[in-house]
């Protein structure tokens, strides 16, 4: 029985203390150690001294620390450049190296009109428009009552109209993805008469946000930030300081700007791929108030009544990322029968055995369980987040396993869910079907491998599986989890090129290229569409630029069923050579042997890429005789 946390617990250190520590870890090279002395320092002190603190030890970690690189431009029409180190500070501890340039104050429409402007020769990977009502229609917030309706109603379609023109000229220019700031709303110059009227000034400027909502949905890769729930949640009163606007346009407070930068990164994180795919979840005082082994079914918290309520909003929001597609698990220090009938048949528990793809409830240390819920679920060990109400098991968790997201919850269980829906490693942009069937797909997995092991050979369990597949070119209903599919996939990838929809449906358009899907059944449920090839065809060579399957059908054979479809369509074209690609990362290796499996022969190799070659004039790879091709 291995209980080690309890000899990790650390005295609470000053910010000085920190920052001192910090400097010592990079001078001894400790950089992981540092990494996570910097994200403790911004979660106790998110400031700007901090912000300034952080940008230069940080640019020691460049190097050293996996982050993933994000271009961002800021296009506005206020000032936004306080916010932008507070912005990278938020974005380092999320894991994102973020190189942010704002635009030229209030000059976002030539930026985006023009295609030479300084906007797209940045070549952003993201963007904001971040323009505030009282710029864009200033008749509408400050002479509202002056108006007539024709008037009125002229400056709602002339405002939505603009917006609309710089979203599609934006998306003509760039394949970057844009976040646009819906409008603001203003105090309304009638006060209660406002909302009583048929058409106000609050009505008008939400009829504004109704187009640019439909317009941001028309386009690829461009996503509203609604303002005004920010604003909301923040409380108006304090998010404006009207000497900073009057003084330096800077419409926020200074004290607000971190919630501005952290909106901002809520963003960033899909866009660049630091998000969590499951979440482990601990059980006494965190799914439910007490301690099952001592307090027994009746004894513990778990109801629609306090306190027993604060436990069931946390399960609430669990389920809520459940229908992201987000994968559910448990670690935790129990006897398994009596956490098990708890979560079976206790009547406050809104999570079931159901819900979560693995279980670890045990008496092992919690770094080793996320070590083993991580392989059995066939994930990175950074693809998962963990919450527990104990800062000592936080702390072993951090120290021993530094790739898991843990989300800190506060003493006070009424904020457990409030932390877990404030974490963005669980925002998404998109969601597919596929998504929201996830958990369901991951639970059958058990099955699958009971199955596997009761087996007689391997080619009986492939047989007993009835697997169908289901290849066809991307079409309008699939294009959104194809660019999905590219851009989260990491294990079985070749190549691990990141596409946009937009780039996605270039490809697809042109004569030379085709994307593929794969979907996959069994005996036991649909797995979706879940693998995505793009092959490239140039006189008698076929080359496989991606080729990319998700960690739930591979070794299956799916992968090599997949292969002899593309094949298929190379010898239709005239093709005699297949050539591809194996690009080696730190999560790729379950890809690296499956081109040589697979007959080719490696005719190139350097530091970064590995190129392989298949003679189709004399060899050929059999479609599987055990799976059905719909």
């Amino acid at each position: 029985m291995n209980t080690a946390p309890q000899a990790h617990t650390r005295p609470t250190r000053s910010p000085a203390e920190t920052r001192s520590e910090i400097d010592s870890f990079l001078a001894a090279g400790k950089h992981a150690e540092a990494r996570a002395a910097i994200e403790a320092l911004w979660r106790a002190d998110p400031t700007p001294a901090t912000a300034s603190f952080m940008s230069t030890r940080a640019e020691q970690l460049r190097g050293h620390v996996p982050l993933a690189t994000c271009r961002l431009f800021i296009m506005r029409s206020f000032t936004v450049e306080p916010a932008l180190p507070l912005l990278r500070a938020q974005c380092f501890c999320g894991g994102i190296d973020l190189i942010a340039q704002p635009g030229e104050f209030n000059t976002y429409v030539q930026e985006i009109l023009d295609p030479r402007s300084p906007l797209y020769a940045f070549k952003p990977d993201a963007a904001i428009l971040a323009v505030q009502s009282r710029d864009v229609a200033p008749d509408l917030w400050k002479r509202f009552p002056d108006l007539t309706a024709e008037e009125a109603e002229s400056i709602v379609s002339g405002t939505a109209s603009a917006f609309e023109s710089w979203i599609d000229s934006f998306r003509k220019n760039s394949t970057a993805h844009l976040i646009v700031h819906l409008l603001e709303l203003p105090d309304p110059a009638q006060g209660i008469l406002d909302v009583q009227q048929e058409s106000g000034q609050a009505d008008a400027i939400r009829r504004i946000n109704d187009r640019i909502r439909a317009a941001c949905r028309a386009k690829r890769n461009v996503y509203v930030l609604d303002v005004n729930d920010l604003i909301a949640r923040r409380g108006r009163e304090q998010w404006g300081d009207e000497r900073m606007w009057l003084t330096a346009r800077l419409p926020v407070a200074p004290r607000e700007l971190i919630h501005l930068a952290r909106a901002w990164a809520r963003y960033l994180h899909p866009i660049t791929g630091r998000v969590c795919k499951a979440l482990v979840c601990d059980l006494d005082n965190t799914l439910w108030g007490g301690v099952i082994g001592e307090d027994g079914m009746t004894g513990i918290r778990l109801s629609a009544e306090h306190p027993g309520a604060y436990f069931q909003e946390l399960q609430r929001a669990i389920l809520d990322l459940s229908q992201r597609g987000v994968i559910l698990a448990i670690a935790s220090k129990n006897n398994l029968d009596d956490a098990m009938e708890a979560i079976k048949s206790h009547p406050g528990m809104l999570l079931r055995p159901d819900h979560f793809a693995a279980l670890r409830i045990n008496w092992q240390d919690k770094a080793t369980n996320l070590r083993e819920i991580a392989r059995e679920l066939n994930i990175g060990i950074d693809s998962l987040a963990f919450i527990d109400d104990n800062p000592v098991e936080r702390t072993w968790v951090r120290e021993q396993v530094p790739e898991v997201t843990v989300i800190d919850l506060p003493a006070d269980p009424s904020g457990f869910a409030r932390a877990l829906r404030d974490s963005p490693v669980f925002e998404r942009l998109t969601l597919t079907a596929e998504d929201k069937e996830r958990g369901r797909q991951y639970a059958e997995n058990r099955v699958r491998s009971e199955l596997q092991q009761q087996a007689g050979s391997i080619e009986e369990f492939y047989a007993s599986l009835q697997q169908e597949v289901e290849i066809a070119h991307v079409t309008p209903m699939t294009l959104a989890r194809v660019a999905q599919l590219t851009n989260k996939t990491n294990q079985f990838n070749l190549t691990t090129r990141r596409y946009t929809e937009q780039q996605v449906q270039e490809m697809s358009d042109s004569a030379d290229c085709r994307v593929y899907s794969i979907k996959v059944k069994d005996r036991f449920g649909d797995n979706g569409l879940v693998g995505v090839a793009i092959a490239r065809f140039t006189g008698s060579v076929c080359e496989i630029d991606s080729f990319l399957l998700s960690c739930r059908v591979i070794g299956r054979t799916v992968e090599t069923s997949f292969l002899a479809a593309i094949i298929e369509e190379a010898r239709a074209r005239g093709c005699t050579l297949l050539r591809s690609w194996f690009i080696p990362t730190k999560k790729n290796a379950p890809a690296k042997d499956f081109l040589a499996s697979q007959g080719f022969t490696k005719v190139k190799e350097d530091a970064e890429t590995q190129t392989w070659e298949f003679d189709l004039a004399n060899g050929n790879i059999a479609f599987p005789a055990w799976i059905r091709r719909l």
